[in-house]
């Protein structure tokens, strides 16, 4: 009886613990729903499931700072998804003196398709300003033109504003002008002085002194075969 009632308790200790560990490892947040969303510390995180022939997706979050998706999307073509956190600044663009972002993440090293980016909306939503900061597969921004081998072709190359080097690219989706900036080389981490790119977007003339609505950082996948993309750590300060 001794025996029995010791290993009665050595199971009861080892459910127990185990079971402590599930929860210390679960999310405080999670959905798989199209438009699954969830409101924290004055951010908003989306699943944003908006592309057509999309498969599935699963996110988590214990903040919005902290996140991630699992995402099985085909590799059919057509951005599937942008599951992001967004935070709203809705502040006239002079009226700002300061607007900073920092990030770090971990993303697939192959075998998917995405752009782990910044979208920063103005002029209630006229202007879309993308900031590629780390791409892989067969993705591309937004162009005026492209070349003979259907390359999109940059306004200016080799620009330096807001902290990193871009190449620049102008266009239109049909709904709004999109000006994107992507990185010269990949990185998983670091700060974008976002005021100071923005501008330099109204000194070429392609935006005024408008509202700044928001701040979106996320991941705009195009396929993944099962893949993980987290957010280690996310932040927007403004004044």
């Amino acid at each position: 009886m001794k025996k029995r009632t010791r290993l009665t308790a050595f199971l009861s200790l080892l459910i127990g613990s185990l079971l402590l560990s599930a929860t210390a490892f679960a999310a405080v947040w999670t959905s798989s729903d199209q438009w699954g969303n969830w409101s924290n510390g004055g951010y908003t995180v989306y699943n944003n499931i908006w592309g057509s022939g999309a498969g599935t997706q699963t996110i988590w979050a214990d903040s919005y700072s902290k996140w991630g998706v699992t995402a099985n999307h085909p590799n059919t073509g057509g951005i599937k998804s942008y599951p992001n956190s967004t935070r709203p600044i809705n502040t006239q663009l002079s009226a700002l003196s300061s607007l900073k972002s920092s990030f770090n993440v971990t993303v697939p090293s192959s075998g998917s398709s995405f752009v782990a980016a910044y979208d920063i909306w103005t002029g209630n939503n006229a202007h879309e300003i993308m900031l590629w900061m780390n791409k892989q597969g067969a993705v591309g921004p937004i162009a005026g033109s492209w070349d003979s081998s259907g390359n999109p072709v940059a306004n200016f190359t080799n620009v330096s504003v807001g902290g990193h080097t871009w190449n620049v690219y102008k266009g239109s989706n049909g709904s709004n002008d999109v000006f994107s900036f992507v990185r010269t080389s990949n990185t998983s981490s670091g700060t974008v002085d976002v005021l100071a790119i923005l501008n330099w977007c109204k000194s070429k003339g392609w935006m005024g002194s408008e509202i700044v609505n928001s701040v979106q950082f996320g991941y705009e996948i195009t396929s993944a075969p099962n893949a993980t993309f987290t957010t280690n750590s996310y932040s927007v300060s403004f004044s």
